[in-house]
């Protein structure tokens, strides 16, 4: 099989590895604390598993727009990924 096609470089390893690392997260945490749904400010009933989906979907959206408003420098997008992601995880 040829792979040339993909950009395999170690920012694509790290970003596969922190999706890996954050599943594992939340697989341990549900095993050792499990916990009830939670109704937040979208009023709707959310565990973990659906305030990490939501943060990666939003941050994808983030990363998105960005680089079609902005540029290729997404680390600020980043940054502001990791801010929406606190906002989620306490309020949604």
């Amino acid at each position: 099989m040829d792979f040339a096609w993909m950009a395999w470089t170690w920012q694509t390893a790290l970003f596969f590895a922190g999706i890996a690392l954050a599943l594992l997260t939340m697989t341990a945490l549900g095993i050792l604390r499990p916990e009830r749904a939670r109704v937040g400010v979208l009023t709707l009933p959310t565990t973990r598993g659906d305030r990490l989906f939501i943060t990666l979907l939003g941050a994808a959206f983030l990363h998105l727009a960005w680089l079609g408003f902005v540029g290729h420098d997404v680390w600020a997008a980043s940054i502001l990924s990791l801010l929406y992601a606190a906002a989620v995880f306490r309020w949604v």
